[in-house]
This record gives C-alpha cells, structure tokens and sequence, in this order.
C-alpha cells in the first residue's frame, strides 16, 4: 500500500506554496510555479504534499510576485497563517503537456534523475529542483550518500536534461562538489 501512496505523490505537481496570511479574512499569500502566476488556481483543487487536506483555490489578486488566493474552508487570518510553508500540488493529468519546442518537462520530472558530468563523472541524482526567490537550484544528492549540493539550473551548468534517458548532464562550477580539485594555479605561491 505504501508503494501505492508513493506512486500517487510522483503522479503530482507542485503549483506553489504559501507564503503567509493576507488581511483578516482568511486570503493567502502564494508564491506560484506556474508560468503565469495567475495560473496557480487554474487547474482545480489543490492538495497538501501529503495530500491529507484538499481545497478548492481561487486567485483573487496579485501582490508584488505572489498570487493572493482564497482556500476553500480557510476564513481568518490565524488558519491561513497556520498554513505558511503549505506546497500546493494538483494531479499531473490536470497540466497540459509541456511544449516540446521550449523545456517538455516539469521541474517534478527532474526529480530523481541521474546527474552525470560532460565528462561522463556520476554525481548522484536530483533530490529537488527549489527557488528561494533568485532563481531555480537543483538538489544533488551525491553518489554513496553525504550532503546534498545546490547548483544554480543555469544554461552555463546544466547542458544537457534527458528526461527520456534518465539523465541531466552538467558542468559544475569549480568548487560546487567537495571532492572536486580547486581551481588550477589556485593556492600557489
């Protein structure tokens, strides 16, 4: 049953995450994934990580670059608040497909891809694509365990994502991994 449970959680997309409460009247603060980020709303009813509490969402306005929505069931601003940190996820089967002439994947496809080297060195595997406001980070969970490393998902570091072969080829900048050698000439005296 478990496996099952698993297999739903990877059949899910998150659309964002709340950010905190918005007035006294239960509207939250939602840091969208979408590409428009009115569209964190346009997909139906969203649900926990866990998927213990669903809600109907309505996205009522905009706010710098967050989205103020109402969450089903959500009235005052101490159980909206109650919900900061909240990941809002919706069936995968709601998206559309990605356009195969821009990216074709989502940021959950990634998720335990193989993270390979140009030189073909294995690294690990992605644990999480993330963005804290400056950009998209992948998680690297290293080969045999340890630290995860962030890496900036650039065009300069990631060259290549194959989501069909199971693999995202990089160029890490010098320094990322701790194994790595520094920099040539650098210490020298």
């Amino acid at each position: 049953m478990a496996q099952g449970k698993a297999e739903a959680a990877d059949a899910r997309v998150c659309l964002g995450v709340v950010t905190g409460a918005h007035g006294v009247r239960g509207l939250v603060k939602v840091k969208a994934f979408t590409e428009l980020p009115e569209g964190v709303a346009a997909y139906g009813p969203v649900e926990t990580k866990d998927g213990s509490r669903r809600f109907a969402i309505e996205a009522k306005g905009m706010i710098k670059d967050l989205v103020l929505c109402r969450l089903e069931g959500i009235d005052d601003r101490d159980t909206a608040e109650a919900l900061r940190g909240t990941e809002l996820y919706v069936p995968r089967e709601r998206l559309p497909e990605p356009d195969e002439d821009e990216e074709g994947w989502y940021h959950a496809d990634l998720v335990g891809l193989r993270v390979v080297g140009e030189d073909g060195r294995a690294y690990g595997h992605v644990a999480a694509v993330l963005n804290f406001g400056a950009g998209d980070l992948l998680e690297i969970a290293p080969e045999g365990g340890g630290e995860t490393v962030l890496m900036g998902f650039t065009v300069d570091n990631v060259r290549l994502v194959d989501t069909e072969g199971g693999r995202i080829v990089i160029d890490p900048p010098v320094g990322t991994f701790a194994d790595e050698d520094a920099e040539p000439g650098a210490g020298d005296e």
